[in-house]
């Protein structure tokens, strides 16, 4: 049964992810980045892919197929488009180096591109999104990742869950935006209802023999389902050869994911960003994003339902009340995860979460 467990600060929960991955090597800025980022995932109410997976990270870290220090190569340099063999370096890093490339060449020539090959998993697609967005800029994601769903008529795993974000300015300093696997749901959501005990929806995941199942133990080892069906598998296929096969680096079943501490992942990304202002009518642009977020505010609700929100708001809402709340609530089997990370680097656990 899942218990109702103590918050912790979020400063806190930051310092303490940044001083675990500098004690394995890690600088202290590229740390930071990354800490920030599993900490917001858990703000926003996403902890499948918050501070739970800390301890997948150190465990590639110590083995050596994720490397401490990420220093990227540029392999081409068109003006408007690069190309980065990010060299086993960590996916946050390497992701934010993207968005800042693409966000500079999207100043200049109207749009900016950046592939990414041999990178790691970075986390919450939409916390580099939201980045570019907040400077004015839009910006899409993608990424491969290790096989979770069968192709559509298939049964046994060879497509990642590979996904992608958009994100967008808003009126008055406002984001819009979207972070979605391609799975019924990101395989991070079955590890963390395995971490709270619970069980999972029947429409979830598949056993390995093909059986539908509530447990998330077998879901992991089994088939994630695709999203509406073969549209879902379709989606995903195609977000592989934009990340994997027009950057060069690994897709299908070439790719490994975070949980696995003996192989480079061989994951890719693409970052594309827009200038808004290249496309000439930028308070126009304002006006048309308002006039959308008006107007499916405004809908007549249907039965069940109190409020309709515009994409990335819910994210937005889940933020401000685990602050004022006083932080994040991880899950049991989360915390005692990270408290056994913590003897092992000799960094102190927050205190409200000792175990």
């Amino acid at each position: 049964m899942a218990s109702n467990p103590a918050r912790l600060a979020v400063d806190e929960l930051r310092a303490f992810g940044t001083e675990v991955l500098v004690s394995l090597g890690v600088p202290a800025d590229d740390a930071t980045l990354v800490a920030d980022s599993l900490v917001q995932a858990d703000l926003w109410g996403h902890q499948s892919h918050g501070l739970l997976r800390l301890p997948w990270y150190a465990a590639r870290l110590r083995s050596g197929v994720m490397r401490a220090v990420t220093d990227p190569a540029v392999l081409s340099d068109t003006g408007p488009l690069l190309l980065l063999d990010g060299r086993d370096g960590i996916g946050q890093v390497l992701a934010d180096r993207a968005r800042r490339l693409a966000s500079a060449r999207a100043r200049a020539h109207g749009v900016g591109v950046v592939g990414v090959r041999n990178s790691n998993h970075f986390g919450t697609a939409m916390y580099f999104t939201r980045r570019a967005a907040a400077d004015g800029l839009v910006a899409v994601l993608t990424t491969n990742a290790s096989p979770a769903m069968a192709p559509w008529g298939g049964r046994e795993k060879r497509i990642g869950t590979n996904p992608w974000s958009i994100a967008a300015p808003g009126p008055d300093g406002r984001v819009v935006a979207v972070d979605i696997a391609n799975t019924a749901v990101a395989r991070g959501k079955i590890y963390l209802a395995q971490n709270r005990g619970e069980p999972i929806p029947e429409d979830w995941a598949l056993t390995a023999e093909g059986a539908p199942t509530t447990d998330p133990a077998e879901g992991v080892l089994g088939v994630i389902l695709p999203m509406a069906g073969h549209k879902g598998y379709a989606i995903s296929f195609l977000m592989d050869v934009l990340s994997g096969a027009l950057t060069g680096s690994a897709v299908g079943t070439g790719v490994h994911g975070p949980y696995e501490t003996d192989r480079p992942s061989g994951c890719g990304h693409l970052f594309l960003v827009l200038d808004p202002a290249a496309f000439g009518d930028p308070a126009g642009y304002e006006q048309r994003v308002r006039q959308l977020i008006d107007e499916v505010k405004d809908v007549p609700l249907a039965q069940g339902f109190d409020e309709v929100f515009h994409p990335g708001e819910v994210e937005d809402r889940a933020e401000t009340a685990n602050l004022a709340a006083g932080g994040v609530q991880l899950a049991d089997r989360s915390v005692t995860e990270l408290c056994v990370l913590a003897e092992e680097t000799g960094v102190p656990f927050p205190a409200g979460g000792s175990r």
